[in-house]
């Protein structure tokens, strides 16, 4: 854990020193968006390092590892993490769920052999997915702005905090062992990063990369703070509300 913090801390320091590099667009600023231009700092830092090392990785992943082993790597990883999602049922006062999610916890631990598989879900017990920055949303704490965090991705001044708070929910925490902690957070960044190769042209091709990614998250972040009450547009129409820059002659220029 430790290690992880120094690395946190260190990618932080470096993106710092790009804050007065980063130039913002023409146009109306993003309102939710105080903190613009040192967040393309970081994210311009985190797709060079996203280009250089982790997407390569990812694909090396996809293209030799089998995807039924690749679905159980994903379903051990989910539930190790699971607690996580019944501590914040319960925070939120979601009894119902929080005791539909100690039996999936314990179905797929048990006869799941260790969560590699997934039973629970054939038992009809539904999968949950609960942060405490939802449980912050829950209790009436306002986002606050967008934030772009080194490596770790969107944000906001309401869940980066919670980040901190899930990761002592989590089993993982309390592992003493340094081996074994470097490991657990490589394994889930390659398979998290697997799991979102499908999006790389959709944001590849975007006349903004960096609002197009703000704007998919923060929409889909008010669809789970909602409960899936509200509308899901996981792929805004437009980049970030500004439109592109034209030249005399009216056509828009890349």
């Amino acid at each position: 854990m430790q290690l992880n913090t120094l690395h946190l801390f260190a990618a932080f320091a470096l993106t710092s020193t790009l804050g007065g590099c980063a130039t913002l667009p023409s146009g109306k600023p993003d309102p939710s968006d105080r903190f613009e231009r040192a967040n393309r700092s970081v994210y311009s830092f985190n797709r060079a390092l996203d280009h250089a090392v982790l997407r390569p990785v990812a694909r090396t992943y996809v293209k030799i590892t089998p995807g039924p082993v690749r679905r159980s790597i994903s379903n051990f990883l989910t539930n190790l993490d699971y607690p996580v999602t019944i501590v914040n049922d319960i925070l939120q006062g979601k009894i119902h769920d929080g005791l539909s999610d100690i039996g999936r916890f314990g179905v797929n631990t048990v006869v799941g052999i260790g969560g590699l598989f997934d039973p629970a879900s054939h038992w009809g017990l539904e999968k949950h997915d609960e942060d405490f920055g939802l449980t912050l949303a829950k209790w009436g704490v306002p986002s606050g702005p967008y934030l772009m965090l080194p490596i770790l991705g969107p944000s906001t001044v309401r869940d980066a905090p919670g980040r901190v708070a899930d990761r002592f929910m989590s089993p993982t925490a309390y592992v003493n062992n340094t081996g074994v902690q470097v490991g657990y957070f490589v394994i889930k960044g390659v398979n998290t990063r697997a799991r979102l190769l499908d999006t790389d042209p959709l944001i590849d091709s975007a006349y903004d990369p960096y609002a197009f990614v703000r704007n998919a998250w923060l929409q889909r972040r008010e669809y789970q703070v909602r409960g899936g009450n509200a509308p899901e547009a996981l792929l805004p129409v437009e980049d970030g509300g500004r439109k592109p820059p034209e030249d005399n002659n009216g056509p828009a220029i890349p």
